[in-house]
């Protein structure tokens, strides 16, 4: 894997830990600035839906930015407003700085991934994300945990400087690892479009361009749409059961206070390895991994839900769901840049939102429960219907699939009925 994509994933790394760190610092933060726990909880919902909008529109608005500009600008703007939130003592200038934090950081994951599946062969894709991604596993396995840990020691402020200055080094490392726009080949002859470098016309196979309007069109194809549904469903099970890891695990698991940054720290762990895992075979063996993948998953939180007032079983259970959920959302993910090959610049951007989607999702419907008076364990079982259904979905999206291809099979048959065709014609075996 190219050592770009590695500075890109720290880079990654500081955005995930801004977007999942409030879990803690929320108590102290709204006490500080005088607003109550409900209202500081909505900087969540701003960020997340910041993630939603910001993704595809800046997918779009960046499309014919050089890419190595759009990259460090969107690093630079989020940098800048952590600083900004870090010494303001407005609580609407904070909720501000996480909207356009949420712009920022959608922009620049949607050209990342873009540039990161454009950096590597076209059967390595699963690769590159499951590097990129890493940064936000990373992020769960130890960056919201010290959030956690600097806002109990220094205050809450201390976690967003904390995320300005890791930002600074990725900034620092991009600068000088990502191509210049101006910078050509020594070599002569023809040459592999640079990802980094490519604006708004995007070669692809053939020499040929793709427009916004094609790209538009080729995000509206059935393979990608129900991916990108399956995503957002996983993500959404996956993040319903981490917004509410903490409750569970004290007042249902019984473990002391002190446990839960363990935990969250062994779920991030989990993640990491599903993400490591994952893309060793997504590019190969994708719809395997997902059916016994996403089957694993179902039955994980079917069985955490029964077992959760078990230490033992909340412990492990809270490493192998890490490990399953984000294998099989690793893999939708390069799926979903699989099926938008003809949507080079917006695929990744439209990826983001539908993890995002499914970040505001699952949470909301794990609260919808809580509120209805079911317990701590109901958002585990929220989470195993949200992967049934996209189960269910995938399921019946094959069996459509194939149900077509058989009719079309029916119909060539027909007409060309007493005709050689040309898959009878001998093949001559591979060497």
């Amino acid at each position: 894997m190219p050592f770009v994509l590695y500075v890109l994933a720290l880079a990654v790394f500081a955005q995930g830990t801004s977007e999942f760190m409030l879990a803690g610092l929320v108590p102290d933060l709204a006490a500080e600035l005088e607003v109550s726990v409900s209202a500081a909880g909505l900087l969540t919902s701003a960020f997340a839906v910041g993630m939603i909008v910001g993704a595809p529109l800046m997918a779009v608005l960046s499309r014919r930015w050089d890419r190595r500009r759009a990259l460090l600008g969107f690093l630079c703007a989020f940098l800048l407003v952590h600083v900004v939130g870090a010494v303001t003592t407005s609580f609407a200038v904070l909720v501000v700085t996480r909207v356009l934090g949420a712009l920022a950081n959608a922009g620049f994951l949607a050209v990342a991934l873009t540039a990161a599946a454009g950096m590597v062969p076209p059967d390595a894709k699963g690769r590159a994300t499951s590097v990129l991604l890493s940064g936000v596993t990373l992020a769960c396995v130890a960056g919201v945990p010290a959030g956690a840990v600097l806002g109990q020691t220094w205050g809450w402020r201390s976690a967003f400087w904390a995320v300005a200055l890791v930002s600074a080094p990725a900034l620092f490392a991009l600068v000088r690892s990502l191509p210049g726009a101006d910078d050509t080949p020594a070599q002569a002859g023809p040459q592999r479009p640079d990802p980094v470098k490519a604006g708004g016309s995007v070669p692809v196979k053939g020499g040929r361009s793709v427009s916004l309007s094609r790209e538009l069109r080729a995000l509206r194809g059935p393979r990608l749409l129900v991916t990108l549904l399956l995503g957002a469903l996983v993500n959404g099970a996956t993040f319903c059961t981490f917004t509410y890891l903490a409750p569970l695990i004290t007042d249902v698991a019984g473990f002391d206070d002190s446990w839960v940054p363990i935990l969250l720290a062994l779920f991030g762990l989990g993640s990491f390895l599903g993400v490591t895992a994952a893309g060793r075979v997504a590019d190969t063996r994708p719809l395997r991994l997902l059916t016994v993948g996403g089957a694993a998953l179902l039955a994980g939180w079917v069985l955490f839900a029964l077992t959760a007032g078990s230490q033992l079983a909340a412990v492990a259970l809270v490493l192998v769901q890490g490990t399953l959920s984000f294998a099989v959302g690793s893999t939708l993910i390069s799926q979903a840049l699989y099926a938008a090959a003809e949507a080079p610049t917006l695929s990744g951007g439209f990826a983001t939102a539908a993890l995002n989607v499914g970040a505001a999702l699952g949470p909301w419907a794990g609260g919808l429960a809580l509120s209805a008076g079911a317990g701590y364990r109901a958002p585990l079982w929220v989470s195993a219907l949200l992967v049934a259904l996209a189960l269910l979905v995938g399921g019946v999206t094959r069996a459509v699939a194939a149900r077509r291809a058989a009719d079309r099979t029916g119909e060539d048959g027909a007409v060309t009925a007493g005709t050689p065709r040309a898959s009878d014609a001998p093949r001559t075996p591979p060497r």
